[in-house]
């Protein structure tokens, strides 16, 4: 095995994941049929059904933004209230796991009493993710594991943490409609990446300007981002690049408080 093709197979997850993200916002093709085959794809390269974005990202994420009632805000009490250091990144996506698979239980059972059609249309998704990885790993354990397995759960560890390193230590304090349309109005519950990950990953550092415009193309945020946003978010929340970023805060923030972010929430906000 060539552990630089490999590195690309991991890195490539990430691409995934960001497609199945875009995908969801803004539906590949018009045809009804072709969306549904996309979805069926993307479920068996990422791993996990594709239905979840809508219940875990879209009615909730994008819905509260990152407020009070996100049920996978990064300062919940539970996950150790609002933090931002390498443990919390590390722990970030099993404990959105925690919370997240009750919603997607939850979901499923409203489906199953009012829409049996789409209900049957997401356990479709799980049958063919779970189906994929038991032929797989009957075939051959060891090669599904480290070819198949890994690099999927590779990907939803990424998709999962990038809710941590796009809004740890950002302000979650509810803002209405109007609020947000007001030019001077500060928007701190996000943080933005620009630089290469931009250009590698469709956009996908750009954060304040896709939640203002969930359903704009990944190629419009560049120029949004730019007019728009990067003025009214706080310096603190506009960082240049995401490796730069993980290192010093992550890894010299360890022994170096210089190095760490700062909450832009007082304490007495948080819920």
């Amino acid at each position: 095995m060539h552990w630089l093709l490999y590195g690309i197979t991991l890195f490539l997850t990430l691409g995934t994941g960001v497609i199945h993200h875009n995908h969801t916002h803004q539906r590949m093709w018009h045809g009804r049929w072709a969306n549904r085959c996309t979805d069926y794809g993307l479920t068996l390269l990422q791993g996990h059904p594709t239905f979840v974005f809508w219940p875990a990202h879209v009615a909730n994420h994008h819905r509260f933004r990152h407020g009070p009632r996100d049920i996978a805000r990064t300062y919940r009490p539970e996950f150790g209230g609002d933090t931002n250091h390498l443990w919390g990144y590390v722990l970030h996506p099993l404990q959105a796991a925690w919370v997240l698979y009750p919603l997607f239980l939850r979901w499923l059972g409203r489906l199953r009493l009012h829409s049996p059609g789409a209900f049957r249309y997401c356990l479709g998704q799980y049958a063919l993710w779970l189906g994929s990885w038991a032929f797989f790993l009957a075939l051959d354990w060891q090669k599904a594991l480290i070819f198949i397995i890994v690099p999927q759960l590779h990907g939803l560890h990424w998709l999962l943490a990038t809710n941590y390193l796009q809004h740890a230590h950002a302000d979650g304090r509810p803002l209405t409609r109007a609020q947000r349309m007001m030019p001077g109005t500060p928007l701190n519950y996000a943080r933005n990446f620009e630089g290469w990950v931009n250009p590698l990953l469709f956009n996908i550092g750009l954060h304040t300007a896709h939640h203002e415009h969930p359903q704009a193309h990944w190629s419009q945020l560049t120029r949004l981002h730019a007019d728009h946003y990067r003025a009214r978010v706080d310096p603190a929340l506009n960082e240049a690049g995401l490796l730069r970023y993980m290192g010093r805060v992550f890894v010299l923030g360890l022994v170096w408080p210089a190095a760490r972010t700062r909450p832009q929430m007082p304490a007495n906000a948080i819920q």
